[in-house]
């Protein structure tokens, strides 16, 4: 497995977005769709495909973080 080297501040600053992902926008997302399929119909509801659309940004994000995380080489 390949490592990626990152500075320490580097890695901090991934962990801080990783955290805020998963804590802050994630939930937000899921409250969103949530809102936009009591609204009705969802295949004519734009509110819905951009939540969907922005789901499936952060879901993809989160992986790529942790990704680079589990193959961090933290250097000076």
């Amino acid at each position: 497995m390949t490592t990626i080297p990152l500075t320490r501040r580097g890695a901090e600053q991934l962990k801080a977005e990783l955290h805020r992902l998963k804590t802050v926008e994630r939930p937000a997302v899921i409250q969103a769709i949530a809102e936009a399929r009591a609204q009705g119909d969802l295949s004519e509801n734009a509110e819905y495909d951009a939540a969907k659309d922005k789901q499936g940004f952060i879901e993809g994000r989160i992986k790529e973080l942790e990704g680079k995380l589990a193959a961090a080489q933290v250097i000076d």
